[in-house]
């Protein structure tokens, strides 16, 4: 069976995404410093259609990190950053699309997890955005389904990742760790309890920048 695989830039005092979130502002106040290692490498300018970029430790990570993935779940921040109906920009017919553009990064299916139903959306390159109610087991099926074989991709928010870690259901984890404090926000291991559900870890990868911390279930 395909492995889910978590992964996420986390501060030092834990947190995942800064406080006030919103449409403008989907990390919250500070969130981006949280992902500032990345955005330089040339691995992370090419996925989103950039040109050059650099090279160092954190090429071969998060090279790792996408290798065979053929579906990712999210959760409703990550795609949208806003709670309740999809109709914000008040016409019913043409609900706001999120914030990943027409051409998303991620070249697979995409099963989002929301309360609130509505039909898939397929954008360019191969992204189809499909709106999963029926729970974290129902969206995992899904994706192991679409994946074909593949691994399934973990993204955020911290509301989604809490429920797949508290569950036991996340096969490897690669929590990313920024040398930046945010003070308040949205912190990752709140309300899972006093243990790992599994996972230990079995590589630490240290850079001038982040430190990778890599676990993998027992």
């Amino acid at each position: 069976m395909s492995k889910l695989r978590f992964r996420i830039s986390m501060s030092l005092d834990g947190f995942v995404a800064g406080p006030d979130q919103s449409v403008v502002n989907p990390l919250g106040i500070g969130g981006m410093r949280l992902h500032e290692w990345v955005f330089p490498l040339a691995v992370f300018r090419t996925m989103h259609g950039m040109e050059g970029g650099i090279v160092n430790e954190n090429t071969a990570v998060v090279e790792e990190s996408f290798a065979n993935i053929g579906a990712t779940i999210m959760g409703r921040n990550m795609f949208g950053g806003h709670p309740g109906p999809w109709n914000i920009t008040g016409d019913a017919q043409n609900p706001w699309n999120g914030w990943w553009g027409n051409n998303p990064p991620f070249h697979h299916p995409v099963f989002v997890l929301t309360h609130h139903a509505r039909k898939p959306l397929a954008l360019e390159g191969g992204t189809t955005f499909t709106f999963v109610t029926g729970g974290i087991e129902t969206a995992l099926e899904q994706a192991r389904h679409a994946a074909a074989g593949k691994d399934v991709a973990l993204g955020g928010g911290a509301h989604a990742a809490q429920q797949y870690l508290a569950a036991g259901l996340v096969d490897e984890m690669l929590i990313s760790l920024v040398p930046t404090l945010l003070g308040s926000g949205e912190r990752l291991f709140d309300g899972i309890g006093d243990n790992m559900h599994g996972l230990e870890l079995f590589q630490t990868v240290a850079t001038p920048e982040v430190v990778h911390l890599k676990f993998a279930k027992r």
